[in-house]
């Protein structure tokens, strides 16, 4: 699947622009989910420096992503065209009820990868 996950309040708490600690979890089921072979999009409000800081931050957790803010890697941006990305499922703490833990987020995609969707 590409999944495309934000980073403010879904990764890390929200204290932007700085960055918040780490929520539990989130950057080492990425990293199982990325040896999957989900194609994982950071798909965040941060641009310019604080975007730097954010990937910087992922990285040397061990968090490198597919693409940053783009559909694929070598996408340019186009104003004239929507921001809105093509993902299979999005992860984001704005979700309708709020982010579920990442024990949770991980269980339910293990579910779906193998058929008992919930």
């Amino acid at each position: 699947m590409i999944i495309a996950v934000d980073f403010d309040g879904t990764i890390v708490e929200h204290r932007y622009p700085a960055i918040g600690k780490e929520i539990l979890f989130a950057l080492d089921t990425i990293k199982e989910l990325q040896k999957r072979k989900h194609q994982i999009i950071l798909w965040t409000y941060r641009a310019g420096k604080e975007l730097d800081e954010a990937v910087d931050y992922c990285a040397k957790r061990g968090v490198e992503f597919y693409a940053i803010n783009k559909n694929y890697p070598e996408e340019q941006f186009d104003e004239t065209i929507s921001r809105k990305i093509n993902a299979d499922l999005f992860i984001d703490d704005r979700n309708f009820g709020g982010l579920p833990g990442w024990g949770e987020i991980f269980q339910q995609i293990c579910n779906y990868e193998s058929g008992k969707r919930k």
